[in-house]
């Protein structure tokens, strides 16, 4: 894989209140160690997968609180904050979901380009903030916009950071089966829970258990396009499961 280009920050006040990495979150009400729940040597690991898929993604779908990001673009290596793509769809039932994954599919059998929004996840929010730091009379490096370790260097910087780490793990893969983390998004505060599983790789992007607007609050399932069949079939697995509940 490309290496990522890697700067040392130095002397910079980091605005450690945008993102906070290895938190504790909502499943660890659930889990004694939810680190180590999911892993593939885990006693009773499918109870742990449908119960977390249960709490963090059926009961906000079943409230029409969810949206399904799909994200695609990068490839061999590449992580452009300009080449990563997406597109949204609410998801209120596993049939939205079926949805997506047939237009991907469609188009994949059409040779045709993939469902993309017109905004950019990355690439727009990076050039504001960016462009606010400078009007600001900050001085940042050239090179700046291409180097996300540089990133935190500026305010809303961290947050972005935070969650291009979370797109390139998506896409590229990651050894630890979960991870939780905390950021800032445009929703506000959000628990990111993150699965690299053998069934598939996702993140949800929830509210904090604490917010008294929980329910109202939207959640964030997101995953590469590749994983639409996978977790399709994980879904389908769960929600069966858990109908009754």
């Amino acid at each position: 894989m490309h290496a990522m280009k890697v700067a040392h920050i130095k002397d910079i006040a980091m605005p450690y209140t945008e993102a906070k990495e290895h938190t504790q979150g909502r499943l660890n009400a659930l889990f004694a160690d939810p680190y180590r729940a999911f892993e593939n040597d885990a006693e009773e690991r499918q109870l742990h997968l449908h119960v977390m898929l249960y709490m963090l993604l059926a009961r906000p779908m079943a409230r029409g609180n969810v949206t399904l990001r799909v994200i695609h673009g990068w490839e061999n290596g590449g992580f452009a904050p300009e080449d990563l793509h997406h597109v949204d769809y609410p998801l209120h039932t596993l049939d939205d979901f079926k949805r997506a994954a047939i237009d991907f599919e469609q188009a994949a059998k059409h040779n045709a380009p993939l469902p993309a929004e017109d905004s950019a996840i990355l690439a727009t929010p990076l050039a504001d903030a960016i462009a606010d730091a400078q009007a600001e009379g900050q001085e940042l490096t050239d090179d700046i916009q291409t180097t996300p370790a540089r990133w935190p260097a500026f305010e809303g910087g961290l947050a972005l950071y935070t969650l291009f780490k979370m797109y390139h793990r998506l896409v590229y893969g990651e050894d630890d089966a979960y991870r939780c983390s905390q950021c800032q998004t445009p929703h506000g505060l959000r628990e990111i829970h993150e699965f690299h599983l053998e069934e598939g790789e996702f993140a949800l992007l929830v509210p904090l258990s604490k917010e008294e607007d929980m329910k109202a609050s939207p959640s964030l399932l997101v995953l590469h396009e590749s994983q639409l069949q996978p977790l399709e079939t994980l879904l389908e697995e769960s929600v069966s499961l858990l109908r009754d509940f």
